[in-house]
């Protein structure tokens, strides 16, 4: 079975005739369609109920217009978005890139085109989300990582370290309540000398 098949197209468009079109367009080129929306906030509504791969988007629709609703699907349910206009305008090519929009195209647009938008949005959208991901995951490590700065007071004969209560604690106490290290136990040539000087006769 062709992968293409698989995937689901929501059409968001206040023009019937121009939904039905593209409808068959994207039916001709093996693309199933999830829903059909007249106005942003359907679109909204159906790309939280049902799911769909991509959303076709037009940008002027009543109630949502569909840079509001592109705004709205990004936040809540994020999925990838072609934005359809009948007219070209780089204020709005901006404002859509801007809402979270992977393509802009204009209407009608002909099946290649159509075709290739959703292919790169879709790439462009997964990219994204493994970005965003790989973000999430660096931020979390960062936030489990304890880094010792500052001056710290030692004893200068015992070597405790005074804590910001005051208190006196060992070193390797203070180390490990403040950082990610532990301790294991051990004695260095010299401590062994010094404790056990009858097992070097």
């Amino acid at each position: 079975m062709n992968s293409i098949k698989k995937t689901g197209v929501l059409i968001a468009d206040d023009d019937p005739l121009v939904s039905e079109m593209i409808r068959g367009t994207l039916e001709d080129l093996g693309y199933g369609i999830t829903g059909e929306a007249t106005n942003g906030g359907e679109a909204v509504e159906l790309t939280r109920l049902l799911r769909p791969d991509i959303v076709l988007m037009d940008i002027e629709m009543p109630v949502v217009n569909g840079i509001e609703a592109a705004q709205q699907i990004y936040l809540t349910c994020p999925t990838p978005i072609v934005m359809l206009t009948a007219y070209e305008n780089p204020a709005l090519v901006e404002q859509a890139s801007l809402a979270g929009v992977g393509a802009y195209l204009i209407k009608p647009p002909r099946a290649r085109e159509l075709e290739r938008a959703i292919t790169v949005t879709m790439a462009r959208f997964n990219d994204m989300i493994a970005l965003r991901r790989l973000n999430e995951e660096l931020q979390a490590a960062l936030d489990n990582v304890k880094t010792l700065r500052g001056l710290l007071p030692i004893c200068a004969s015992c070597k405790k370290i005074r804590d910001d209560e005051g208190y006196w604690q060992q070193v390797e106490v203070y180390i490990r309540d403040h950082s990610e290290a532990d301790f294991t136990h051990g004695l260095c040539p010299d401590c062994l000398l010094k404790i056990y000087p009858d097992f070097y006769e």
